[in-house]
């Protein structure tokens, strides 16, 4: 880009990050979060339930408010679009509005939210981009209904995902098709459109879910990259027998030797934080799980994470060592059932959110941003695989997200608003 336009569109971003309105981000955040809102300040809006649909068509007439036409696709994402001077591939912005069982206002909220202030910024700039800028939610980020999470990004960028998608059951024995084929039907106004489209780019703004940007006192983060992971699912069979008559000696507790793995795992990984290795073991599952009874089968699930994929693996062998070698008596059985390599997100698309968020904090007198790598999972992990792609993140008070409490000073995402509204500017050409 030559220098003078580089000037004019470095001015023109600039134009639209001061036409963010703090007041008008401020209500529609509150006016999304009466959609599944607690009594406790959280927000209940689990995917493609009636309030999740309820919450998507105010979106919908906000969106159509600012002169946006609006398209649905087969895994019932919604994408909001502002026409651009030509019909080139759209710059896309966006994140999720579905929550956990019992979930915050922010996680993914904020992010649709704040893309569509990006619009109305946009608007009242009275600048008209050189392509088009497009809002999206996604749906079932969560995957606290259906599992796995990211299902509406990941079928976007892999159709051929969807079909399996559609098989996936809820508690209450509901598909994900039938759920979606609800939603398609409440939408009857709502054109459709094909996945897997052309993107220029996909920039998505969070809230961080992590204590980092807080401890630092930073309010804006460039997210360099997203952890890899690896899950699995142990089955420990031992034999179930009588509590009270049964010598200590002689037993095959299964719960016995899942303790003595725990233990282990939780003391290598100790060892490895250097590496910024994340170990959980999540989900116990008991069996006969009964007060008097030598449990007899256990089953758990670890989540490793790490940035480095090589410690990752290494953890991973060290991992399968530690299980054999404690089993004692019992018979273990250890199923992989996720694992994702870690994104990378370009360099170009960190470079422009840095210089986004750079001016953001400079205008603001701020302190300059942080780069950091995210420890959760995103929709951008998915679209980094089909179009160039970045994230920035705000700050999370106390770190806590995925819980009523879950907060970020308004200022921050005030912030968060206007460095978003520089990338897409800067990205779309104005």
């Amino acid at each position: 880009m030559q220098t003078d336009e580089l000037a004019r569109s470095r001015a023109a971003a600039d134009r639209v990050l001061q036409q963010v309105d703090s007041e008008r981000l401020r209500t529609a955040i509150a006016e999304l979060a009466r959609y599944g809102g607690r009594d406790d300040g959280g927000v209940a809006r689990e995917t493609l339930t009636e309030i999740d649909l309820q919450a998507r068509r105010y979106l919908i007439e906000r969106a159509r408010a600012l002169g946006c036409s609006v398209a649905i696709d087969d895994c019932a994402n919604l994408f909001f679009r502002r026409p651009g001077r030509s019909d080139l591939p759209p710059v896309l912005t966006g994140s999720h509005v579905d929550t956990q069982p019992v979930g915050g206002k922010l996680d993914g909220a904020y992010g649709v939210v704040a893309g569509l202030e990006v619009l109305q910024a946009l608007q009242d700039a009275g600048i008209q981009t050189e392509r088009p800028v497009e809002v999206v939610v996604w749906t079932n980020e969560e995957g606290s209904r259906f599992g796995p999470g990211c299902m509406g990004s990941s079928a976007y960028v892999d159709p051929a995902k969807l079909a399996g998608y559609r098989a996936v059951r809820d508690g209450s024995q509901h598909s994900f098709g039938e759920a979606v084929d609800r939603a398609l039907q409440a939408m009857p106004d709502v054109p459709r459109r094909a996945m897997q489209q052309p993107l220029a780019g996909f920039i998505e703004l969070h809230i961080e879910q992590g204590p980092v940007l807080e401890t630092a006192g930073v309010p804006l983060g460039v997210v360099t990259g997203i952890q890899s992971v690896r899950w699995f699912r142990v089955k420990v069979s031992g034999v179930a027998a009588h509590a009270g008559t049964t010598p200590m000696d002689i037993r095959t507790d299964a719960m016995a030797a899942c303790i003595q793995m725990a233990h282990r795992l939780y003391a290598e990984a100790a060892r490895r934080q250097a590496s910024g290795l994340r170990l959980t073991l999540g989900r116990w599952v008991v069996g006969p799980n009964s007060i008097n009874t030598i449990p007899g089968e256990v089953e758990f699930t670890i989540d490793m994470r790490c940035v480095d994929e090589g410690a990752l693996a290494e953890f991973d062998a060290v991992m399968r060592d530690i299980l054999q070698h404690h089993a004692g008596r019992t018979r273990v059985v250890l199923e992989a059932i996720f694992e994702r390599k870690p994104t990378h997100f370009p360099t170009a698309m960190t470079a422009l959110v840095e210089e986004a968020c750079a001016r953001t904090c400079q205008l603001a007198a701020k302190p300059a941003p942080l780069a950091l790598t995210s420890g959760a999972f995103h929709d951008a992990m998915y679209l980094a695989d089909h179009c160039p792609t970045a994230m920035l993140f705000v700050p999370s008070e106390a770190g806590i997200s995925h819980n009523a409490s879950e907060q970020t000073a308004h200022a921050d995402l005030v912030l968060g608003a206007q460095a978003l509204a520089y990338a897409v500017t800067r990205m779309a050409g104005a």
